[in-house]
């Protein structure tokens, strides 16, 4: 595995996406919509068919979703779908899947109509290790962003509700 390679794809990547500030986990899903050409719906797994998935990336046929595991903080969450977004922006091929696997997420829902999926366990594969380094940089552009207004007076609302 060459890092110093995955760094510079993550550099790369995230310069090319052009987030304006403020940078937050909302703003960047709504400037992925846009690139994309279509929604990205984001929703909790109420239980994982193993406990080695943190997220999941699934291209349906109108929109792209996005599952994630109970996360111990709204950080560790936010750090699961930048990690599934970071697939996106770095354009890794989605793995076909099986009927039987799309049936353990979704037993309601008809296989055919699931085309592909995101679902990796290697983490030390170099698309991993390239998404979880672009997701630690988009994370550090929101904290940025979030240390920046939190010493403005005009964020009262955010501080106190």
């Amino acid at each position: 595995m060459d890092y110093s390679a995955a760094r510079a794809r993550a550099q790369e990547a995230e310069a090319s996406l052009n987030l304006q500030e403020p940078v937050s986990l909302t703003s960047t899903h709504r400037h992925l919509e846009r690139l994309r050409g279509r929604r990205i719906v984001i929703q909790p797994m109420d239980g994982t068919p193993t406990d080695k998935v943190c997220g999941l990336w699934f291209g349906l046929d109108d929109m792209d979703l996005i599952l994630h595991a109970a996360a111990a903080s709204e950080v560790h969450r936010q750090q699961i779908v930048l990690h599934e977004f970071a697939h996106m922006i770095l354009q890794h091929e989605q793995a076909a899947i099986s009927t039987e696997y799309v049936r353990s997420f979704f037993p309601d829902l008809d296989p055919d109509m699931v085309l592909t999926a995101l679902k990796r366990s290697d983490f030390l594969d170099e698309f991993e290790v390239a998404a979880e380094l672009l997701a630690d940089r988009l994370a550090a552009r929101i904290r940025a962003t979030q240390r920046r207004s939190a010493g403005q007076p005009g964020n009262f609302g955010s501080v106190f509700g």
